[in-house]
């Protein structure tokens, strides 16, 4: 039970929101032996990556969107046009993100949530591994958490 000391708000407030996420930020580094290794370093702060296809016109043919934080790439957005799908540009976009994510950022690893609607056997034909599913997420839907493992060329 909260004290009568203390009062409940509920309401949007970004400057508490900004604070929180510093103290939770702090408590965390405190705590993780992992994290206080990442500060001072890229890899502590979370770097946009996004990759575009542009068709003849330079209209948005598909994109993928994401951000590269710890050794980690995650994929936010992947998206194909409905005329353009069954080309291979969702492969390309994932291709090249991962490209970029394990040569030029040292990521070892990648992450993608997605619904059962969307694109679960997209991301295991192309090496993810189912780690969580979510059943009724939001009602009716599963949400799936995938995981790939980005092996680095070697020479």
């Amino acid at each position: 039970m909260v004290s009568r000391m203390f009062r409940l708000v509920t309401e949007v407030d970004k400057a508490r929101r900004d604070l929180l996420r510093t103290r939770l930020r702090e408590t965390n580094t405190a705590a993780s032996s992992v994290l206080r290794a990442l500060r001072g370093t890229p890899h502590e702060r979370e770097f946009p990556l996004h990759v575009w296809v542009l068709d003849a016109s330079g209209g948005l043919a598909g994109g993928l969107v994401g951000h590269t934080w710890a050794s980690w790439l995650h994929v936010t957005y992947l998206w194909v046009d409905a005329r353009h799908r069954g080309a291979g540009l969702g492969s390309a976009l994932l291709d090249e993100a991962e490209h970029t994510a394990r040569t030029e950022r040292r990521c070892t690893a990648a992450r993608v949530e997605t619904w059962d609607f969307q694109a679960p056997d997209f991301y295991t034909r192309h090496g993810y591994e189912v780690m969580c599913v979510i059943p009724d997420y939001p009602p009716g839907i599963t949400e799936y958490t995938l995981v790939k493992r980005l092996v680095r060329a070697s020479g």
